[in-house]
């Protein structure tokens, strides 16, 4: 039985529509629409409880924990070093390093939270791209120095493109969901 599109349908395939000769801003937003649109499919209809399932033990992996680690990706690169915010991470901590995953637990209120989190930093890095003056405007990180806006945009990719990979396992071990 063929794997492609046992997951996707043909509204969520209008993700991978992406432009394949555009300027180097337009593809890189629509490379990166593409990937978050992946990652929030591979999480659709789950519960809960399904969200937080670590199903690749010994791992603490979970498609919540990714959640709760893209949103704190997200805020971090785009809030923090490139807007110049006091913006720590909201699920992780120099004390709890791996916060986002260990406090990844199947309760809807701590799932609501996350998606909500996740969509604000979202909608921040959007806001924050697209009036940005151009992809060479800079940020501050603390670990790469000095980052360009471009270089932001094209890691974003690389994280989101890695943890759909994981994305892809977890949801094929929680309820047998196989896909794009």
């Amino acid at each position: 039985m063929p794997r492609r599109g046992q997951l996707a349908t043909g509204e969520d395939e209008s993700r991978f529509a992406t432009p394949a000769n555009a300027d180097e801003r337009t593809m890189l937003v629509a490379l990166l629409d593409a990937q978050r649109r992946t990652f929030a499919l591979k999480c659709a209809g789950l519960s809960p409880e399904q969200l937080a399932t670590r199903a690749v033990p010994p791992s603490t992996l979970s498609l919540l924990g990714l959640l709760r680690h893209l949103t704190d990706v997200e805020r971090r690169w785009f809030r923090a070093d490139m807007a110049a915010e006091d913006a720590p991470p909201l699920f992780s901590s120099p004390d709890d390093p791996d916060g986002d995953f260990d406090g990844a637990v199947g309760d809807a209120g701590v799932v609501e939270a996350a998606w909500a989190a996740w969509r604000a930093e979202v909608e921040f890095a959007e806001a924050f791209t697209a009036t940005a003056a151009s992809l060479d405007v800079e940020g501050v990180d603390g670990w790469r120095g000095t980052l360009s806006l471009r270089w932001v945009l094209a890691h974003m990719v690389e994280e989101y493109a890695r943890h759909n990979g994981h994305a892809d396992l977890l949801r094929e071990r929680v309820d047998g969901a196989i896909g794009l």
